[in-house]
């Protein structure tokens, strides 16, 4: 998950301050319109003047905060700042980080570390190295503790009017559900039976897509086994469910599951986090995963949202000293690399104010 500042963009605001959520469409003045579903009142969700910010790529002002970055003492500072960037804006928005992770620390879920945890799993090169102010990145129990209030943190900062996590969660999970099964609908029409969460982190998605299509087998696929043992602990919190999520230790570049055993496949917040090569081997295994007709669904930072280009210059240094492979995720042409793995009917939507969701279909 990425790290960003406040945004001033509209939310989807009802005439008695209540939010709603709906239909979205693009218009011909760059922005994305979303319409309420029971009034004729809208949010904009508003893109930028640019392709990709300023602050990504080759332009002088990226060059400039890598070389910041590349400077160790400074990187460790950067480091520093940001996390506590992270729980002090998390806090002030009435989620009370310390708590959640201390909670999580202090309760028995290292007991669920040896029955998902794959000894034979090799880690790629990247996911070894620092980030999100991690030194041991995703592979550590302080940051499978903070996992969820970090995706609390994020929503709240993706629709900054909402005055609560529901409140936030309604746009931007609601959006983001709506789309998928807009996209499934109008090209597919297969029941989804079988969905694959690759990069679940601790499950706040996955939970979310489970909740959504009850009868269907929900797997959740991520490369540590700390946060899957954090998804498993918290699952067991919640109770029984018709179908139980099965929470898979594994690599989405190669996962080793059969071909075209899913209907659903999602990757939320994923990309970002990873080298290109790496993108387009999930995409390509994606594509073999999934049943002729069954759906891909994407949501991550918005390279042409206004928010995102509009960071300040001390949140966006921040942001990239913890996230290593930023500049190649706002230089990936996503939709283009669908297309080429060869999905079809690939479609992009700005879901909230910061987040794109792209959606496509592997051809019937």
């Amino acid at each position: 998950m990425a790290l960003c500042g406040p945004s001033h963009q509209l939310a989807l605001i009802s005439g008695k301050g209540q939010q709603k959520t709906g239909r979205l469409s693009r218009t011909r003045r760059g922005f994305i319109k979303a319409q309420a579903s029971t009034s004729s009142e809208a949010a904009v969700f508003e893109e930028g003047q640019l392709e990709r910010p300023n602050w990504a790529g080759e332009t002088p002002l990226s060059r400039l905060v890598g070389a910041l970055i590349s400077f160790k003492p400074v990187y460790s500072i950067l480091k520093l700042g940001a996390r506590q960037v992270f729980i002090s804006t998390a806090e002030k928005k009435n989620i009370p980080w310390r708590k959640i992770s201390s909670d999580i620390l202090e309760s028995d879920v290292y007991k669920e570390l040896e029955s998902v945890q794959n000894l034979s799993i090799v880690y790629p090169d990247y996911y070894l190295k620092p980030f999100h102010a991690y030194d041991e990145g995703n592979l550590s129990w302080l940051a499978a503790a903070e996992a969820e209030p970090a995706t609390m943190s994020m929503i709240m900062r993706a629709v900054p009017t909402a005055t609560s996590v529901d409140e936030a969660k309604k746009v931007v999970f609601g959006n983001w559900l709506r789309t998928i099964e807009e996209h499934h609908l109008q090209y597919s029409k297969n029941p989804i039976l079988d969905i694959l969460d690759i990069g679940c982190s601790v499950g706040f998605g996955t939970r979310q897509l489970a909740d959504k299509f009850p009868t269907a087998k929900v797997t959740g696929l991520d490369l540590s086994p700390y946060f899957l043992a954090v998804a498993q602990y918290m699952d067991k919190k919640r109770g029984p469910r018709k179908n139980a999520i099965r929470w898979l230790h594994g690599n989405g570049e190669e996962t080793g599951l059969p071909s075209t055993s899913f209907d659903l496949l999602s990757i939320a917040y994923l990309f970002h986090e990873c080298p290109q090569v790496a993108i387009v081997n999930i995409l390509k295994e994606s594509f073999r995963l999934l049943r002729p007709g069954g759906t891909i669904v994407i949501t991550d930072q918005a390279s042409k949202s206004k928010a995102v280009q509009e960071l300040s210059p001390v949140l966006f240094t921040l942001l990239k000293s913890t996230e290593p492979h930023l500049d190649e995720y706002h230089l990936t042409d996503l939709e283009e690399k669908m297309s080429q793995v060869g999905f079809v009917n690939v479609t992009s939507r700005l879901t909230d104010p910061r987040h794109v969701t792209i959606t496509a279909t592997v051809p019937l």
